[in-house]
């Protein structure tokens, strides 16, 4: 994380344009807070990745937020599509149209949280392996440059989580979609708050899966025992296998085996985050006040000592 931190601070100060990947199906979440600081005010676009895999109403929700910001453009890409090249270079030239031709090449960094889709974009985009690929988190390694155009350079950077995530809710949601590496989160914690939210949410996408009846009477714990049942995750002496079944849950959600599924919309996101920063700051200040209290107690029990000779 600090070497692609210092990487990305590096570079940026000949970047024209910044490109931030995001995960269509938790926009908000899989946005890097760190990212903000380090771009400086660049112009951004936000490519909504996996919009194949996000619910389309809300897709259109998380595009008009970002599209009504200032000195940012959104768009929502699947990253298999055969030609999305032109989508971002038009993108790009939107929001610095005085770039472009060999005397003012179009320079561009494209940055993203782990297992977003960069990569695959990426290899989409230069219609060969320009980025290695893979299922897991960090597969990007290291900064490389891909020319998409005679003027236009894109500056390929690893993905990076920022160090604490503040928003209880974007944790659970970045390792629903895989951006957290297993040996990070309790699947069987995740799946219940990825459940509570689809029973609220999306109750007839867990009905049609896993023919449970009257979905909004059960609770994330007895749906999870209903899935366990009906996929068989059973162990010897008929006990449910509740981790078993967490992970077809989780795997069931990334596969899109639940359908079209988008865990955030823009209100509620906000509404997460302007929690999460007040809980922060009261955490600090505890954090804080304790640090003052033995600070305190250190000088009053050496004053003892002193006034003790």
């Amino acid at each position: 994380m600090h070497l692609t931190r210092k990487a990305i601070g590096e570079r940026i100060k000949e970047i024209d344009v910044v490109i931030e990947m995001l995960d269509a199906r938790l926009p908000g979440s899989s946005a890097n807070p760190m990212l903000a600081e380090l771009v400086q005010g660049k112009p951004a676009l936000k490519v909504l990745s996996k919009q194949d895999l996000a619910d389309p109403e809300r897709t259109a929700l998380w595009l008009a937020h970002y599209n009504a910001l200032p000195g940012v453009r959104a768009i929502g890409l699947d990253t298999s599509m055969a030609t999305p090249a032109k989508a971002l270079i038009d993108g790009c030239q939107q929001l610095a149209p005085n770039r472009g031709g060999m005397a003012k090449p179009m320079r561009v960094l494209i940055c993203g949280i782990p297992n977003v889709g960069k990569s695959t974009l990426i290899n989409t985009l230069k219609g060969k392996r320009a980025a290695k690929t893979g299922d897991e988190a960090g597969v990007t390694k290291l900064e490389q440059r891909i020319t998409l155009a005679p003027d236009f350079y894109l500056y390929d950077t690893p993905g990076v989580l920022w160090p604490r995530i503040i928003v209880e809710q974007s944790g659970y949601n970045l390792a629903a979609s895989g951006a957290i590496g297993v040996s990070a989160f309790d699947g069987e914690e995740v799946a219940l708050e990825l459940l509570h939210y689809l029973i609220a949410h999306y109750p007839q996408a867990l009905e049609a899966r896993y023919k449970v009846a009257d979905v909004a009477a059960h609770t994330d714990e007895t749906m999870l025992e209903a899935i366990a049942r009906y996929r068989g995750a059973i162990q010897s002496g008929g006990r449910i296998n509740t981790t078993k079944a967490a992970e077809i849950v989780i795997h069931d959600f990334r596969s899109n085996a639940l359908g079209r599924i988008t865990l955030e919309t823009p209100d509620a996101f906000a509404q997460w985050l302007a929690e999460g920063k007040q809980a922060d700051a009261e955490r600090i200040a505890r954090k804080e006040a304790a640090s003052n209290a033995k600070k305190l107690a250190r000088r009053a029990k050496m004053t003892g000592r002193r006034s003790g000779h």
